[in-house]
């Protein structure tokens, strides 16, 4: 089952590189508390993902800043060393975007996994974006296409909250 607009998310530990190594940051407490604008992607590197969907949050940051939003999440089922990589890559992490990957147990909890065996996606998230306001999401913009990013970029998100 998918999830919706005024649902509670599901807990799951997501995974990112600290000085250490991998370590898991709960989704609970990621959200708890706190506004959180959470947006996944099919594929780090992938075109639409690197040049589109990701550039769109780092755009309108400061706007969800000025709405109270605490931290933006980009997720992907992908590895820690990979997000880490793509987060630099794009100047995300620069700019303060928070990049950590899934092993995929939280995007099938989600009900928003699919495969794209052509593409060599397997297992991987749809792309949307949420804006979750202590653990309860507020919007969902779910795509119907993994491959086009118009109502879950950072300006269609925005407009709405």
């Amino acid at each position: 089952m998918t999830i919706s607009a005024g649902d509670m998310l599901p807990d799951g530990t997501l995974i990112k590189l600290g000085p250490n190594g991998p370590e898991g940051a709960s989704v609970s407490g990621l959200t708890k508390g706190r506004k959180v604008v959470i947006f996944a992607v099919p594929g780090a590197f992938t075109p639409t993902c690197h040049s589109a969907h990701v550039p769109s949050f780092m755009r309108t940051k400061e706007g969800f800043q000025a709405k109270g939003v605490d931290e933006i999440v980009c997720v992907s089922v992908n590895d820690p060393f990979v997000m880490k990589a793509w987060g630099e890559a794009t100047g995300a992490a620069g700019a303060g975007i928070t990049m950590l990957a899934d092993s995929g147990d939280w995007t099938k909890a989600l009900g928003m996994n699919f495969d794209a065996p052509p593409a060599g996606l397997i297992g991987r998230s749809k792309r949307y974006a949420m804006y979750v306001v202590d653990g309860k999401i507020e919007k969902l913009h779910l795509e119907a296409s993994p491959g086009q990013c118009e109502i879950s970029g950072g300006e269609a998100l925005l407009a709405e909250i």
